[in-house]
């Protein structure tokens, strides 16, 4: 049986989708490729039976379309690398770059995705030669890139960038799909190690034929120590200056250099309110309370309780108590108890999938409690008479522990009379 996929199956409709609003150009287009239904039920049987063929070890810090794989993962090893720096001395600082790829997806090549998978001991199933159907267009060929939209796309783009890794032990690169940061642990104002590791992504960037967009990369600068003030070295790629941030938007949370949530917490409370202006228009329209609750649920508390696990539990109570005034006008609006946000951080920090996971990133840190058996102490026992049960009026010896006390002592305060 010859191993090819026929060229009908990989013809795709190309729909270009908007990726803001009122977009001037065509890169402000998604290209999202539509497969036939046979195309995409093969694509999965290819999918699982090469994710269950490759090593968890694999570029463990890519957080994306992997099992078990969150965002609040990737946000909460981000955290908790920092904080752990930060702690091991006093001039020590985070520096961290949020890199942006130009159409990455788009920008893949065959040929080089061929080499890999052949290193990995796999062969391409139908990276080259996909033709898409562009809209209000003519038949195309395409020889680059991943159409976005296809199973096998993430999984494959996961295997072309799996070589992107750290080369210092004072550097680190967290990857979630194409959203990038490559952390510096900066220790005596020393960042050499981090302009290098900057500088070898850029130089395998270009190996990759991977552009970086630099005016959408941006730099943070996480430090604690008020006393020193460091000369934190500018970052160039390309030759053009990246901007430094006081707070960046990594999926969804507001990270600033600070480590303080007020400036998420405002956002969150602001967006929430935009919605529950869209609340009371549907409660005017008189539906019921059920329909309320199910149209705040997906819209309200979704946005109140993205990433919650992250920080949730730092953040201060006026920025907790701002939230909570959101749920009590949902509240008052629908008629119906809702749940608070403590409840709903208590249930969600619950981390037992990270646990039973031994290649999760996260595992290390947690530790189980051990359960020791009880400990025996050896505990003066006393003789004293009980009654016997079912006989009146009778008394058996009984070795009772009473601690503290021994035969003795309690012999002598016997026969003095004392109790």
């Amino acid at each position: 049986m010859l191993s090819i996929v026929p060229s009908s199956f990989k013809r795709s409709t190309i729909v270009p989708v908007p990726k803001k609003p009122g977009p001037s150009g065509l890169n402000d287009y998604r290209p999202v490729a539509l497969t036939s239904v046979m195309m995409k039920c093969f694509e999965k049987l290819v999918r699982d039976f090469i994710t269950s063929s490759l090593p968890a070890s694999m570029d463990p810090l890519q957080f994306a379309y992997r099992h078990n794989h969150f965002t609040d993962d990737a946000i909460a090893y981000l955290l908790h690398t920092t904080l752990t720096h930060l702690d091991k001395g006093r001039g020590n600082y985070v520096k961290m770059l949020f890199v942006d790829y130009s159409s990455a997806f788009n920008t893949i090549i065959p040929s080089l995705l061929t080499t890999k998978l052949e290193d990995l001991g796999w062969i391409h199933p139908c990276a080259t030669g996909s033709s898409g159907l562009i809209l209000v267009s003519c038949t195309l060929t395409l020889s680059t890139g991943a159409p976005q939209g296809c199973v096998l796309s993430p999984l494959l783009y996961s295997l072309y960038t799996c070589d992107c890794a750290a080369t210092s032990s004072s550097t680190i690169i967290v990857k979630f799909a194409d959203d990038t940061i490559v952390m510096g642990l900066i220790s005596d104002n020393d960042e050499r190690a981090y302009l290098e590791e900057i500088k070898h992504l850029e130089n395998w960037c270009q190996g990759n034929n991977l552009l970086l967009k630099v005016s959408k990369t941006k730099e943070l600068i996480v430090d604690c120590s008020k006393k020193q003030e460091w000369h934190y070295q500018p970052v160039r790629i390309n030759g053009t200056m990246v901007e430094r941030v006081d707070s960046f938007r990594y999926h969804g949370v507001y990270i600033s250099q600070d480590l303080s949530w007020s400036s998420h917490t405002n956002s969150l409370s602001k967006k929430a309110r935009q919605c529950v202006y869209h609340l009371r228009c549907l409660r005017d329209f008189r539906l019921p309370s059920k329909v309320l609750r199910n149209f705040y649920t997906c819209t309200i508390e979704s946005i109140l309780t993205g990433n919650i696990t992250v920080w949730f539990g730092n953040s201060t109570k006026q920025d907790r108590q701002a939230l909570q005034r959101v749920v009590h006008s949902a509240e008052r609006i629908t008629h119906t108890e809702l749940p608070d946000l403590q409840t709903i951080y208590y249930k969600a920090r619950t981390k037992a999938r990270i646990v039973k996971d031994p290649t999760h990133p996260n595992n290390r840190l947690f530790s189980l409690l051990r359960v020791t058996p009880p400990l025996k102490v050896a505990v003066p026992q006393a003789t004293l008479s009980l009654p016997v049960p079912g006989m009146k009026n009778s008394a058996q010896p009984v070795l009772v522990p009473i601690p503290g006390m021994d035969d003795t002592d309690l012999l002598s305060k016997m026969k003095t009379g004392e109790r």
